[in-house]
């Protein structure tokens, strides 16, 4: 690669870096091209775009970004892979998923709308971490939980109150 080429990879990955709320650094290496087009495949289906990029270059283009990584710069060795993803949660369930029938993908880290995970181990408290989705889902449900209650008890209420009236006035 020439000097221009690297600094043009540099700027789309700065780019990239920029746009980017979800982003996942895995070890894909070792898998054969079977696997990993599987792997590919399934990160379409799920909306993630999978690219594998050189650690020198992308820890450039991270200290060229206006985003603070953290210690993610630190696990640049080895064989990375990036997963570009709008879901925070969506590269962990599919690596969690895919490991079922595969060692690999490894998460090296992850940075989630200005957080820093680092390592494998943190792979279940990403799992759990609600979409924006869900989390409007679950505070819609609390939101209204309240005025059904409200609701049906002034109906149940209502119910009995007329039948009382009835009752009152036919005597």
């Amino acid at each position: 690669m020439t000097r221009e080429e690297k600094s043009k990879v540099i700027e789309n990955l700065t780019a990239e870096l920029a746009e980017a709320k979800t982003l996942y650094l895995t070890d894909i290496a070792g898998l054969d091209a079977a696997t990993t087009t599987v792997l590919r495949r399934a990160c379409f289906k799920a909306g993630i775009r999978l690219s594998v990029v050189k650690n020198t270059l992308l820890e450039k283009a991270m200290q060229a970004s206006d985003k603070d990584f953290g210690e993610l710069t630190q696990v640049l060795k080895g064989n990375t892979s990036l997963m570009f993803s709008e879901s925070g949660n969506g590269p962990a369930k599919l690596i969690k998923d895919f490991r079922k029938k595969s060692q690999k993908p490894i998460l090296k880290g992850a940075f989630i709308e200005e957080s820093v995970y680092i390592g494998d181990d943190q792979l279940d408290a990403l799992v759990a971490i609600k979409s924006k989705e869900e989390l409007i889902g679950d505070i819609i449900t609390l939101l209204q939980s309240p005025a059904k209650n409200v609701i049906s008890g002034l109906q149940s209420g209502g119910g009995q109150l007329a039948g009382i009236i009835k009752t009152l006035s036919e005597r």
